[in-house]
C-alpha cells in the first residue's frame, strides 16, 4: 500500500527534550485502508463479495448483510452496557463479539475468523520510515510505547509486517496501552493517564514524552490534556483527521505537524542515551 498525500505541511518542533515516544497504531505506524480501526462498517459494504467468501469458507450459513447487522448491533449493545457502568468511551473485546455471532466454541477458530475479517475490511501496511524511526529509538535507548484503539490482532501486525514482536522492536511492555484490554477507548483520558503514571515510574516526566497520532480528537486532544508533547502525523490522507467542526478540540493544537517520520528522527538523533 502507498500513502496518499494529505496536503499538510511540516511545522513546529518539540518544546522539550524527547525522552520517550508513544505512538498511535492505525493511520500512524501503519497505513490503514479504513483510516481507523472503528470505520469497518463502511468498508464492509465495499467488500461484500469477500465477506460472502469468508462466510462460505467458515461454513457459516448466513447472508452477509444480516450477518453484519448482527455483528455491529452486538458491538453497540455491549458499548451501551459499558456506558451504563460509567465508561465514557467504551471498547469491546472483539473476540467475545465474534464468538457470540458465529457460535464458534473453539477459541482459536474465533481468533482466526476475526483476523481474516479484519484483513478483508482493513488492509494494512507499515507507514514509510516507521521501522527506521523505531530502530533509531531503540539504538538511542529512548523508551517507546503505544496508546491505541486496538484489538488482540493489533499486536500481531508488528511481527507479521515489521519482522519482530513489540519488545524485539524496542517497545517497553510497561508502556503498552490497548483499548480492548482496558475497555476504554480514545479519546478517553484513561489510557493517557495510565501511560503518564507508567512514565513517572520509569523516571520520565510527562513533558519529556512525545505522543504521535493522526487524529486531533482521539490523539492530540487527550495527549495534550494529559501533559504530553504532541505530534500530529499527517503522512496519509486516508487517516489524517482534523475534526475541524468538533467543539471538543476547540483551542487544541499540536506542538508539531509531521508528514514523514524522518521529521521526528531529526529530533531523536539529538538525544543522548
Amino acid at each position: 500500500m502507498d500513502v496518499i498525500p494529505s496536503g499538510a505541511l511540516k511545522e513546529g518542533a518539540p518544546k522539550n527534550t524527547i525522552k520517550a515516544i508513544l505512538f498511535d497504531v492505525y493511520g500512524t505506524l501503519f497505513i490503514s485502508r479504513a483510516g481507523d480501526i472503528s470505520i469497518a462498517r463502511q468498508e464492509s459494504g465495499y467488500k461484500m463479495a469477500k465477506i460472502v467468501d469468508l462466510l462460505r469458507r467458515y461454513r457459516l450459513k448466513k447472508e452477509p448483510e444480516p450477518f453484519l447487522d448482527e455483528f455491529f448491533g452486538a458491538i453497540e449493545r455491549k458499548k451501551d452496557e459499558l456506558r451504563s457502568r460509567g465508561i465514557d468511551y467504551p471498547e469491546v473485546d472483539i473476540k467475545e463479539i465474534w464468538q457470540t455471532i458465529t457460535g464458534f466454541e473453539d477459541n482459536e477458530l474465533v481468533r482466526r475468523f476475526a483476523i481474516e475479517y479484519e484483513l478483508v475490511v482493513n488492509p494494512l501496511y507499515p507507514m514509510p520510515r516507521a521501522e527506521e524511526l523505531l530502530a533509531l529509538c531503540k539504538e538511542k535507548r529512548i523508551p517507546m510505547g503505544i496508546i491505541s484503539n486496538a484489538q488482540f490482532y493489533t499486536l500481531h501486525l508488528f511481527s507479521s509486517l515489521m519482522g519482530g514482536n513489540l519488545e524485539d522492536l524496542g517497545f517497553s511492555r510497561a508502556l503498552l496501552f490497548f483499548s480492548y484490554v482496558s475497555r476504554y477507548c480514545k479519546p478517553s483520558l484513561i489510557l493517557f493517564e495510565r501511560a503518564a503514571e507508567a512514565l513517572a515510574k520509569c523516571g520520565i516526566a510527562i513533558e519529556n514524552a512525545l505522543y504521535i497520532g493522526n487524529d486531533m480528537l482521539k490523539d492530540i486532544c487527550p495527549a495534550q490534556k494529559t501533559g504530553f508533547q504532541t505530534a500530529l502525523f499527517a503522512g496519509d490522507g486516508r487517516s489524517l483527521n482534523m475534526r475541524e467542526d468538533d467543539e471538543r478540540i476547540r483551542g487544541v493544537s499540536p506542538d508539531m505537524v509531521v508528514t514523514d517520520f524522518s521529521q521526528i528522527m531529526e529530533f531523536v538523533g539529538e538525544q543522548k542515551a
